[in-house]
Parts: structure tokens; sequence; C-alpha cells
């Protein structure tokens, strides 16, 4: 019996089999979980995250679209969830987007005034919308996790607005942690090293920070989707009650050094 037996929540942001959703997916599954997931709105979207979803053992996922960008779409999946369910206990915040035109090194100072809105709006603001929604589902109580990247702590070449957004993310953690205690609701962040996701490889010299965390980390290595899966599956479970508001580096100890 797995430690998430009995509980039920909704995964936002696999895109594919190397998504670090997919990976929490995974691992929440494995724990027995029930897991909850949507997609990009259109057909070869759906089609492309339920095939991901079906390589980890569900044969039929509740699988709904959600444009995060929409108000309506975020509540309207709430909803459903409420309508055909009426609890939920965990939430899954995956997804991130900023133009790759100014994810290149040297492009940050330039960056136009609708490109820094949408990457707030989709990569921070979207965690708050989503828990507005989530935490009036979770009557018993329950928990939340957003993913992050140090670049929102220490500026990386190439990351630019994404790494402001990502702050601002690591911000709305602590301040919904502050919020839902009183609800017995918990709000995490995970800020994972760099694996090489369909998003990450946007971001201009991809390779060369790889390359810099293996030489660099304590562990001399790059990390792997399932090390942020299991520490998702331990924030969202019962072992970390007493944890909330906090941001969890799994990045081979990258973060820790200096130089």
């Amino acid at each position: 019996m797995g430690f998430m037996e009995g509980k039920r929540g909704l995964i936002v942001g696999i895109a594919n089999e190397r998504s670090y959703a997919s990976s929490i997916a995974e691992s929440l599954l494995r724990e027995g979980a029930e897991c909850l997931f949507t997609h990009l709105p259109g057909e070869k979207m759906e089609r492309r995250v339920r095939r991901s979803i079906e390589a980890l053992g569900v044969s039929d996922p509740w699988l709904k679209p959600l444009d995060a960008a929409s108000d309506d779409d975020i509540a309207n999946v709430f909803k459903q969830i409420g309508d055909e369910f009426g609890t939920l206990d965990f939430l899954v915040h995956s997804i991130a987007f900023a133009d790759k035109d100014w994810l290149q090194p040297g492009r940050f100072v330039g960056t136009p005034r609708e490109v820094f809105t949408q990457a707030m709006d989709i990569s921070a603001y979207t965690y708050a919308a989503m828990a507005n929604h989530a935490a009036p589902l979770m009557t018993d109580g329950g928990a939340m996790i957003a993913l992050s990247y140090y670049g929102a702590e220490k500026a990386v070449p190439g990351y630019n607005v994404m790494g402001v957004a990502k702050a601002a993310l690591e911000a709305t953690t602590r301040y919904l942690a502050l919020e839902l205690g009183e609800r017995n609701i918990r709000a995490n962040c995970i800020s994972g090293g760099p694996l090489r996701t369909m998003s990450a490889m946007a971001v201009g010299g991809f390779g060369e920070i790889l390359d810099w965390v293996e030489k660099k980390a304590p562990l001399k290595r790059n990390i792997e989707g399932r090390e942020v899966g299991d520490c998702a599956a331990f924030l969202l479970s019962d072992l970390s009650s007493g944890m909330t508001g906090q941001c969890l580096y799994v990045d081979a100890g990258f973060a820790t050094v200096g130089l």
C-alpha cells in the first residue's frame, strides 16, 4: 500500500513523457494516488498527452482541455472535478511559458511588455488562480506544489524573463501558504535542476547549463525526472504534514555551491 493511497489530485502540465509533470504523475501513481489530468486545447495535444499518460499505466485517464490563460477554462475544469468527484486532495502546477525569442543570452533588457506580462501570467499567476478554485474542494485539507528553477534566485544567462516569473511563482507559494494554512492546505514549491524537457530546450545555451551543473554540483551529475517526482509525492503526502511555504531544491546540490 503506497503512502498516497486514497488521495485524489489534479496534475496540470504534462506535455510529453519527458515533462516534470509526467515524472510526478509516475511517482504519485506508484504510491497509489488517483490522478486527474489536463491538456492544452486541440486534438494534437490531447493525443500527445493521452499517449504519455497511458504509458504510465492509466488506460482511461480523466483528461480535460485547459487553456491556463483563460479564467473560464480554469473555473470549468475545477467545476467538473467538483461535480464528478466532490473533493480534491492535491494539485500539481507544472506549467510555464515565455516567448523563446527572448530566452537567449543578452536579450533580457529589451523584453517587450507583452512578453513580460505573458510570462508572469502563465508561469506565476495561474498557480494562485488554480489554488483559488482547488482550495474549496480540499474539504479535509490538502496540498499543492509548483515547479521552479534556480534562475528565480540567481541570474542565469538566457533564462531571462522566465527567471523573473519563477521568482514571482516562489513568492506566490509563500503567500498561498500563509492564507491557506488555516484551512489545513499546504503550498510548496520544488526548484528542480535542469532537465531536457520541451520547454527547457527553448532556453538559449541550455546544453551549457547542463554541462556546468554536471561539473560543479556536489553530486557531479544532473538530476533525473524521477527524483523530482519522488520529492513531489513526498510534499503532497501526509509525510510532509508540517511543511508549507517552502521551496525544496532537487538539483544535485548545485544551489548550495558558490563557485
